[in-house]
C-alpha cells in the first residue's frame, strides 16, 4: 500500500487523518442535527435539499459547516503558501496539525460540559469547528501530497478505484491504498457511530487522540532530510 516514492510514515498519517474523518462525520450525523463535518458534497445535497423544504431537513447547521470548513481550508491554504515560500512548510504542517488536535480537544471537553444531547444552537458550534478542522485537515493532505489520500472525501477514490485500478489486470488491483482509504473512512464511521452511544464526547476523543498520534509519529520519524524533501514537494503541489 505504498511505494518507495511515498513513506509509508505519510501513508499511515493521511490513513489515520481519513479515520478521524470518518469518526467525525459519524458524530455530526447523527450527534448534531444531520450535518457532516467533513464530507461537504453531503452537506451541499442536504443543504439543497433543506432550502427545499424536504423531509424536514436542516438548513442552518451544513450552510454554517459549509461556511466552517470553506474558512478552515483558506486559512490553512494561506499559512502552507506563506510557509512554502520561506522553505518552513513541514514546521507549518505540524502546527496546522497541532491547531486541529487542540481544537478536537477542547470539542471533547465541551461535549462534556453540554452534555449528551446539546441544545441547537450549541450542535452548530460544535459542528462548524469541527468542518473548520477538516478543512484545515484536507490542505494538510494537499500539501503530504500522498497520491489517493485526500482525507476527506473518498467518492473520487472510489471512481479511480473502480475505473482505473479494478479496469486493469495491474498488481495489486483488490488491496491498495484506493481500497484502503475507502475502508478507513468506514470503519471510522463506524466506530464513531458505536462511540456516540457512550457519549458525545467519546468520539471527539478518540479523533483527538489519533490526530496527536500523527503529529507525534511524524515528529518523531521524520529526519531532517525528510522534512526537506516535504518541503519540496509541497512546492510542487501549491
Amino acid at each position: 500500500m505504498s511505494t518507495p516514492s511515498e513513506p509509508r510514515l505519510l501513508l499511515a498519517a493521511t490513513m489515520a487523518l481519513t479515520f478521524v474523518t470518518g469518526v467525525v462525520d459519524a458524530v455530526g450525523y447523527l450527534g448534531l442535527d444531520r450535518v457532516f463535518t467533513g464530507n461537504m458534497t453531503g452537506n451541499i445535497v442536504i443543504l439543497g435539499m433543506g432550502v427545499a423544504g424536504a423531509d424536514e431537513l436542516p438548513v442552518l447547521g451544513p450552510a454554517v459547516a459549509l461556511a466552517a470548513f470553506t474558512a478552515g481550508a483558506f486559512g490553512a491554504g494561506i499559512a502552507l503558501r506563506f510557509a512554502t515560500a520561506s522553505g518552513r512548510q513541514g514546521g507549518v504542517v505540524m502546527l496546522l496539525l497541532l491547531g486541529g488536535a487542540g481544537a478536537l480537544v477542547a470539542l471533547t471537553v465541551g461535549a462534556v460540559a453540554v452534555g449528551d444531547d446539546p441544545a441547537a444552537l450549541t450542535q452548530v458550534v460544535m459542528a462548524a469547528a469541527t468542518a473548520a478542522v477538516m478543512g484545515q485537515q484536507a490542505m494538510v493532505a494537499r500539501a503530504l501530497a500522498v497520491k489517493d489520500m485526500t482525507t476527506v472525501v473518498v467518492t473520487s477514490t472510489l471512481a479511480s478505484l473502480a475505473g482505473e485500478t479494478w479496469a486493469t489486470a495491474a498488481p495489486g488491483r483488490l488491496v491498495n491504498r484506493r481500497a484502503g482509504a475507502i475502508l478507513v473512512i468506514f470503519a471510522g464511521a463506524v466506530a464513531g457511530a458505536l462511540l456516540l452511544r457512550v457519549h458525545l464526547a467519546v468520539p471527539f476523543g478518540l479523533a483527538a487522540v489519533l490526530t496527536v498520534a500523527v503529529v507525534v509519529g511524524i515528529r518523531c520519524a521524520q529526519s531532517p532530510s525528510d522534512a526537506a524533501e516535504s518541503d519540496v514537494r509541497g512546492r510542487a503541489v501549491l
